[in-house]
């Protein structure tokens, strides 16, 4: 069975952030995952995670104004100080965290700016955060995401997040396979995953249409996880979906599909 852990920035959202730890633990994941720890203390989440016996699984680089519309910072020109600053503070809080490994999100491609200069920045970025988490033991992750949810983003596809893992050329540089974006964008999970195996790290589902627990769309997760299974895929699998109707009432599927 995989192992599955709990997106704590979607799931269990009836409660106060930190507090969802606590439910993640009752719930039976041994892992989370969020998209950003930075407007929290280290500390207290440090202390949250040995408190329920969770690990740390995944968070991502600073992504610039979130809020704001952004969706990260890696491949804008004028932005690169921004992004190595980000680099160092994302390894100060995974170090805290006990967290092993750190997703890119390349950002929308900014407006007006010349092709090559972002391809040539996003490739720079990836290199030198690459390098800086590789120093202190902690792996770098590309994501490629739909641009049906984010239209403009840079990086949507496999083969492209492919072509800059192999363009960087660094051994700590890898594939983070969100199976709902990838779905949306090209299909082929099965021959997909199989094909690129070595190079991703970590997993992340939902389903479609909706983003919503698996089993509530199209995708025969039934059998795609004993297929990753087979595979002998030894990573994590975050549970990066939007609830239905609560968290506690949607986790059927657990058992289910991938009891």
């Amino acid at each position: 069975m995989p192992k599955f852990n709990a997106n704590l920035t979607m799931l269990f959202n009836e409660l106060p952030f930190l507090d969802r730890f606590q439910a993640a633990a009752e719930a039976g994941f041994k892992g989370v995952e969020f998209l950003f720890p930075y407007a929290l203390d280290k500390n207290e989440l440090a202390e949250r995670l040995d408190r329920h016996g969770l690990a740390q699984v995944l968070h991502n680089l600073p992504a610039g104004n979130w809020d704001g519309g952004e969706r990260g910072i890696a491949c804008h020109p004028d932005r690169v100080g921004e992004f190595q600053d980000g680099v160092g503070r994302a390894i100060e809080y995974a170090g805290a965290l006990g967290c092993g490994q750190i997703n890119c999100l390349a950002g929308i491609t900014p407006a007006g700016a010349d092709a090559g200069q972002v391809h040539e920045t996003l490739v720079a970025n990836l290199r030198f955060a690459a390098g800086k988490l590789g120093e202190a033991g902690i792996r770098l992750l590309i994501e490629p995401i739909n641009t049906f949810d984010i239209p403009g983003f840079h990086v949507n596809g496999t083969a492209q997040a492919i072509a800059l893992i192999d363009e960087v050329g660094s051994d700590n540089l890898f594939l983070q396979h969100d199976i709902y974006h990838m779905q949306r964008m090209e299909g082929e999970l099965a021959s997909t995953i199989a094909r690129h195996l070595p190079r991703i790290a970590h997993m992340q589902i939902a389903d479609n249409p909706g983003r919503n627990e698996p089993g509530t769309g199209e995708i025969n997760y039934a059998w795609l996880f004993r297929f990753i299974d087979r595979l002998g895929y030894d990573g994590w699998i975050g549970c990066e979906y939007k609830p239905a109707a609560g968290t506690r009432e949607g986790l059927g599927w657990l058992k289910a599909l991938a009891g």
